[in-house]
């Protein structure tokens, strides 16, 4: 196969000044030769993730963006409050490429038996700088998708599914039989309520909304908490007692909300109590907190006896902690079920520079349920 590649070609990146200002740019890079062990893909999908808002945005303040540049070369700039940069020093002054995975065709390798295999083939990655119209990677780091899937269809085939999986092996490995999830109207929920209704695992899903809980309850959810009702933890009490479910995973985190799930767990494990314990009750409960939806600090009221945790989560560690056959296996459930439990849906595609458009950004910058965004760097635009 033989591919026209650019000697330069362009890539997203973040960068944050001692000033105090976040800019976002398109900047050129070298299209380099792959080694060895590597290939060049042509970048088609990468999905907005909640990850990849936090590094391109960070700490910004989003009401105070504005843009200059030109149509095909756009800069955004935002201010970050002062007393915020101080905790930015690692990345001051050092312009990073953004995006977590995506998806594309390998059009160059290098000479490796492993390499020259994926030639031409459609391949997913995890390999960070994915907003870019061409990524060099090591060929252990693509993920062969099968034929006839779409670099959009394999665009989310890490983050989103390994996540969800993840939370579920969790709960397994430490003994859990239900679990809890909070800003559950999100493109991972879909995915996390589909793995438990075909394995057959209770779950509680915790929203913010009326129009959250409709959107739950319409695509098969059983137990929906709205946390803005009066009535929020009776539910949640009731939900839990109902499944058994003593382990969360909280995308909020600031907030009073880790402490309420661990007061109702208690709560509902204790409707069965046949002896009074001035400590409580001795089944373990388990927030992980994986989000930063809430900015504020994580807020416990000790109503709950001795026997919990609040501790964070992430994938990374989570998959390093399992081990390289079972993170494997985890991938190949993915790509055996990319098209109906792994499945992805995306509101919109745009290209690079309609993704530092304004108007793009006041949709997607809101993180709002049904509005997750895909970006082709190779789309015109």
């Amino acid at each position: 196969m033989t591919d026209q590649t650019p000697g330069v070609a362009l890539q997203l990146r973040s960068l944050i000044k001692s000033s105090g200002e976040l800019e976002l740019s398109l900047a050129s890079i070298p299209v380099p030769e792959p080694g060895p062990d590597e290939v060049l893909v042509r970048i088609e999908a990468s999905p907005i993730n909640p990850s990849d808002l936090g590094l391109m945005f960070d700490a910004a303040d989003l009401g105070t963006v504005t843009a200059s540049g030109t149509n095909d070369r756009p800069v955004i700039r935002a201010s970050i409050p002062s007393n915020l940069v101080k905790g930015l020093a690692t990345r001051v002054d050092r312009s990073l490429p953004v995006g977590n995975e995506g998806a594309g065709c390998v059009v160059k390798t290098g000479a490796s038996e492993a390499a020259r295999s994926l030639l031409g083939k459609t391949v997913a990655m995890r390999a960070g700088g994915m907003y870019a119209q061409y990524r060099c990677v090591k060929a252990a780091q693509c993920l062969l998708l099968p034929p006839g899937t779409t670099p959009a269809e394999g665009a989310s085939c890490f983050i989103n599914p390994l996540t969800a999986l993840g939370m579920v092996e969790t709960m397994r490995l430490e003994g859990h039989k239900a679990l809890v999830h909070t800003a559950a109207a999100s493109n991972l929920w879909q995915i996390l309520n589909r793995i438990c209704v075909k394995d057959g695992i209770p779950l509680v899903n915790i929203v913010r909304s009326e129009e959250q809980e409709r959107i739950l309850r319409s695509a098969g959810a059983v137990h929906v908490c709205n946390s803005s009702a009066p009535t929020f933890l009776d539910d949640l009490t009731q939900a839990l007692a109902a499944t058994g479910a003593t382990i969360a995973f909280d995308a909020v985190g600031g907030g009073k909300l880790a402490g309420q799930i661990i007061s109702a767990m208690e709560a509902a494990i204790n409707r069965g109590a046949k002896e009074y314990s001035r400590y409580g009750s001795s089944t373990h409960k388990q927030v992980y907190v994986y989000g930063r939806l809430g900015r504020g600090p994580i807020e416990i009221n000790r109503d709950f006896g001795s026997a919990w945790s609040v501790s964070g989560w992430l994938l990374t560690p989570f998959l390093q902690r399992i081990g390289s056959a079972r993170a494997q296996q985890l991938r190949e459930r993915v790509v055996a079920e990319l098209k109906t439990t792994f499945a992805s849906k995306y509101t919109k595609e745009v290209s690079l520079s309609e993704a530092l458009r304004l108007d793009e950004i006041a949709v997607y910058g809101k993180r709002s349920t049904g509005a997750k965004y895909l970006i082709n760097p190779n789309k015109r635009g």
